[in-house]
C-alpha cells in the first residue's frame, strides 16, 4: 500500500475549488492522507483535532508532528510545569485521531543539533517509553546517525524500539542533513518525506524569509521516478509506504504528488467529495 500526501492544507493552491473554509475538504478531495505541522509550534485541543476528524472522510488519515519541545528544538520549561504534563496534552491532542483509526504516525522531527550520542539514544528510549504502542516515526537530521560506523547500529536502534524509519530526500549541506537510507525498521510502515533539493534555501532556516525559499524545489519527471522506483523498493520491507511531500515554499508540493501518483499508477477511493466553485457553473 503506498499512501500520498502533503504537509498541511493550507497552501497548496492548485488544489483549491472553494472558500478558504473550505480548504482541508478540499484537500482530502484530492489525497487521503496529510501531515499535520502546526502541532509542531502548538498542541492542539482536543476539539480543534476532533473537528479536524469530523471535516474529512472515515478513509482519511493524519500523520501528527511531534511537539516542539518534545523533539528537543526547545526546552519543555519554557511551555509546561513538567514533561509529563506536556506528554499528556499530546496525547490528548492527537486522541480524537487515534481512537477513530485516522492516526497514521506521530512523527518526530528531531533538529540538526540533535546528533548521535549516548544521551540522545537514551531520550529515544524514553519516548517510547513515553507514547506507549503508538506509531511513532523517527527522522533524524543529522549525519552521525549515518555514518559508516553507526547507520547499521542506529536502524538496529530503531527496529528494537518499534519506531518507523522516516526516509528523507533533503539538501546535502554537511552535518545538518542525512542521506537517502533506503531500509525499513517497522515492517508495518516506512516513511518517506521529499523536502526538496534547494541548498542555498535550505541553509536559511533561521532567517525571516526561510518560509518562501527553504523548500523552494519542484521535483522534475526523472526525479519523480527515481522516488517512484525507491518506493517500489521499499515496499518489499513494509506493508505500507506514506510518501509526504514538503516542497511547500513554491506551491510544488500538490503538483509533485500528483505526478508521483500517476508514476505509480495509483487511485484512491474514499476521497473526499469536490467543493462547488458557484464560478464553475
Amino acid at each position: 500500500m503506498i499512501t500520498i500526501g502533503l504537509t498541511g492544507w493550507s497552501d497548496h493552491d492548485t488544489i483549491y475549488s472553494g472558500t478558504s473554509k473550505h480548504k482541508l475538504e478540499d484537500y482530502a478531495g484530492n489525497f487521503p492522507m496529510v501531515e499535520v505541522d502546526t502541532s509542531f509550534y502548538a498542541i492542539p485541543a482536543p476539539s480543534t483535532t476532533e473537528r479536524w476528524v469530523e471535516r474529512t472522510p472515515d478513509e482519511f488519515s493524519f500523520v501528527v508532528k511531534a511537539f516542539q519541545a518534545m523533539t528537543k528544538h526547545k526546552e519543555w520549561q519554557q511551555y509546561y510545569d513538567s514533561e509529563t504534563e506536556m506528554y499528556r496534552r499530546f496525547m490528548d491532542a492527537i486522541a480524537p485521531m487515534s481512537e477513530r483509526g485516522r492516526l497514521k504516525a506521530i512523527l518526530f522531527q528531531f533538529p540538526p543539533y540533535f546528533s548521535c550520542t549516548q544521551e540522545n539514544v537514551r531520550y529515544l528510549r524514553a519516548v517510547r517509553a513515553k507514547m506507549g504502542d503508538l506509531p511513532v516515526a523517527i527522522e533524524f537530521r543529522n549525519k552521525t546517525w549515518y555514518t559508516e560506523t553507526t547507520r547499521d547500529q542506529t536502524l538496529d536502534l530503531l527496529k528494537e524500539l518499534g519506531f518507523i524509519h522516516t526516509v528523507v530526500d533533503e539538501p546535502q549541506v554537511g552535518n545538518g542533513s542525512v542521506p537517502i537510507v533506503l531500509k525499513a525498521t517497522n515492517e508495518d510502515m516506512t516513511l518517506i518525506r521529499l523536502h526538496g533539493r534547494n541548498s542555498a534555501g535550505w541553509m536559511k532556516a533561521n532567517s525571516p524569509e526561510w518560509r518562501e525559499v527553504r523548500t523552494l524545489y519542484r521535483y522534475n519527471a526523472e526525479e519523480i521516478n527515481y522516488w517512484a522506483e525507491n518506493i517500489r523498493y521499499l515496499q518489499k520491507q513494509s506493508k505500507e509506504i506514506i510518501v509526504i511531500f514538503n516542497n511547500n515554499s513554491g506551491g510544488d508540493a500538490a503538483d509533485n504528488a500528483k505526478e508521483l501518483q500517476k508514476a505509480l499508477d495509483i487511485s484512491y477511493e474514499g476521497l473526499a467529495p469536490m467543493q462547488m466553485n458557484i464560478f464553475d457553473l
